[in-house]
């Protein structure tokens, strides 16, 4: 026989386990800012090659701007080289890297006189005004692709000549 009362007792654990089970799922929502930071959001600005003096090398800068979780850039193609690496610049010695890490809301440097792509056995010299195409391919963000215009030899992008 059951007690008066027990069914609204029952009724009212269902409810208060619903409404702690629903809010522990709202814990993991999509809208939760650990979700954003693994959602890498890549923007890159200021992309230029100088016109390269040789016809067989030349190099490439840019920043990379990410607006959420940390990933890694693995590597770049173009059309322009069949070779294209990056690399570092520590203390006047070029180094070649594997890949760059990408911080979290952070950005990523391409300058001349530190990290920099080198663009090796170029399909032709390009000429100031073209623009090349060039793939960044980032561990998460996946592929970007970047139209890199090519400037003057002695182009310096903090006063745009």
């Amino acid at each position: 026989m059951s007690r008066p009362g027990a069914p609204s007792r029952r009724l009212a654990g269902c409810v208060a386990l619903t409404a702690t089970a629903l809010a522990l799922a709202g814990c993991g929502s999509g809208d939760s800012p650990s979700t954003k930071a693994g959602k890498p959001e890549m923007k890159i600005t200021g992309a230029y090659m100088p016109a390269p003096v040789m016809d067989t090398m030349a190099a490439g800068f840019f920043t990379v701007t990410n607006s959420g979780g940390a990933d890694t850039l693995t590597s770049v193609t173009s059309d322009l080289a069949s070779d294209v690496t990056l690399h570092s610049t520590k203390g006047g010695a070029m180094e070649e890297q594997k890949s760059f890490a990408v911080p979290a809301d952070g950005s990523l440097d391409f300058a001349s006189g530190g990290n920099h792509l080198m663009f090796e056995k170029l399909t032709h010299k390009p000429l100031e005004g073209e623009k090349v195409s060039v793939t960044l391919h980032f561990t998460k963000a996946g592929a970007v692709k970047v139209s890199m215009p090519v400037k003057s030899a002695t182009y310096n992008p903090k006063t745009g000549h």
